[in-house]
């Protein structure tokens, strides 16, 4: 049983992460990561069939700084923001006291020009690591409801 003040801490770090992407402290988000932390983002039709080949896939904190170093200094993209609208998690107890977690979400992007669309919609399916009060992912993967993917995706989900 996961109890309340578990569950709010697991909340806060959600709305901590997600809060830290529409702000553009990107140099923050491997740091939600655990050392070996596993990212990917991927779509439903690929999770419901097996498919392992997805999006995006960082595997280890070392890579994600890579992705954010890169996107900062060589990735040439239209600037855009994204807002997040999270769902409530649902939590489970997992395996070696880890704690699935899935919750929807809604990502608006606006573009440098005032552009707004809607990005991606699906759900974040997490295992968490939960140790002396600090949360942290072992494994976010971002699953897209649609197959229909903008090819812009610089900036992690």
């Amino acid at each position: 049983m996961i109890d309340a003040e578990t569950r709010r801490r697991i909340e806060d770090f959600l709305l901590d992460c997600a809060w830290a992407i529409d702000e553009d402290e990107l140099e923050t988000w491997p740091g939600f990561f655990a050392e070996d932390g596993r990212y990917r983002i991927t779509t439903r039709d690929n999770e419901e069939r097996g498919l392992p080949v997805g999006i995006m896939l960082c595997e280890g904190r070392g890579m994600m700084e890579d992705r954010v170093l890169a996107l900062r200094t060589a990735n040439i993209f239209e600037p855009h923001r994204y807002r997040h609208i999270l769902g409530r998690p649902r939590l489970r107890e997992a395996e070696g006291g880890l704690v699935r977690s899935d919750s929807s979400f809604i990502v608006m992007r606006t573009m440098q020009d005032g552009r707004m669309d809607l990005f991606a919609a699906g759900n974040y399916r997490d295992l968490l690591r939960v140790e002396d009060g600090r949360v942290m992912f072992q494994e976010r993967a971002a699953v897209l409801e649609s197959r229909r993917v903008d090819v812009l995706i610089v900036i992690p989900i």
